[in-house]
C-alpha cells in the first residue's frame, strides 16, 4: 500500500498533536495504513524530553506579547521553535514493516532532506554527532530539525524544514535545538530568492517515498484517510518506546 500524504495546511500544535495519537492508535490497530502529514504550524516553542528550560531566551511575557504560544512535547530533542514558512511533517509509520529502526529511521529523513535541497541546488549535508541536515559552514547552518517518538513500532513527531520563516525569531526566542553558537538558515535564505510552499511539499513528498522504497499517494482529506483499509500484518510487535533527539 502507498503511504498516503495528507496536506494540512496550517494546524495548532495541540490539534496536531492529539491527532497524531489518533493515527498512532489506528495504525497499531492496522485501521490505516502509513500516512505523511505535512503542514505548517502557527508560531510555537515545543519542548521535546531533554529541554533545558534556559534553551528558552525569551520570558513567558515576551512569547505572550509576539503571540508565540509554548508547548511540552514527547518528541526527543530540545527546544526549537515552529512557524509559518515552515514544512513540518510527522510521519505515522511502522518501522517494522519497513524493516527500520529508529537511528536507520533518522538517517532516511536526513536523506530526504539532503535530496530536496539538491532539487532546489543547494547541498545539504549531515553534521557529524548531530541530527538534521545543514548547509556547511564556516559557520554550519541548520536547515532541518528533527526530533521523533516511537512506540511499539510506529512513529510520530518527526521534522521541520525551513522553508521561509522568520529566521530572527530562532534566535530571539530560543536555542534553537540547544546548540549554542550554531545557526539557522532556510531555503530562501541559501537561495536568496522566494520558494514556493506547495513546491517544497511536492518534493519532500516524493523523495520520502524513493528514499523509504515506497510509492506515496496524496489522500485528499483527513476523513479520506480514516476510510483507507490498514496493511495486514500490522497488528502486535514490542513494546519499548524510543525517542530521538532533534
Amino acid at each position: 500500500m502507498a503511504i498516503a500524504v495528507v496536506n494540512l495546511g496550517a494546524v495548532g500544535y495541540a490539534d496536531a498533536e492529539a491527532l497524531q495519537r489518533e493515527l498512532v492508535a489506528r495504525r497499531r490497530a492496522g485501521e490505516i495504513g502509513d500516512v505523511l502529514l505535512l503542514l505548517e504550524h502557527p508560531p510555537v516553542v515545543t519542548l521535546g524530553r531533554n529541554a533545558k528550560a534556559q534553551h528558552v531566551l525569551a520570558s513567558a511575557e515576551e512569547l505572550r506579547r509576539q503571540g508565540v504560544e509554548l508547548a511540552v512535547c514527547d518528541r526527543g530533542g530540545d527546544v526549537t521553535y515552529h512557524g509559518p514558512g515552515q514544512l513540518v511533517g510527522y510521519p505515522i509509520l511502522d518501522l517494522r514493516q519497513l524493516g527500520m529502526g529508529p537511528v536507520a529511521y533518522m538517517r532516511a529523513l536526513e536523506e530526504v532532506h539532503i535530496r530536496v535541497a539538491a532539487g532546489f541546488g543547494l547541498e545539504a549535508t549531515r553534521q557529524p554527532g548531530m541530527t538534521g541536515v545543514w548547509i556547511a559552514g564556516p559557520p554550519a547552518r541548520k536547515l532541518v530539525a528533527m526530533g521523533i517518538h516511537v512506540s511499539r513500532g510506529v512513529t510520530s513527531h518527526g521534522f521541520a524544514l525551513n522553508v521561509a520563516p522568520d529566521l530572527g525569531l530562532f534566535t530571539r526566542l530560543i536555542v534553537p535545538c540547544g546548540l549554542a553558537g550554531q545557526g539557522v538558515t532556510s531555503l530562501r535564505q541559501e537561495l536568496g530568492r522566494p520558494v514556493e510552499m506547495a513546491r517544497v511539499r511536492a518534493a519532500v513528498a516524493w523523495q520520502f517515498g524513493c528514499v523509504l522504497g515506497r510509492a506515496t499517494a496524496e489522500v485528499s482529506s483527513l476523513q479520506a484517510l480514516r476510510g483507507r483499509q490498514g496493511e495486514p500484518g500490522a497488528r502486535g510487535g514490542a513494546t519499548a518506546h524510543h525517542d530521538t533527539v532533534a
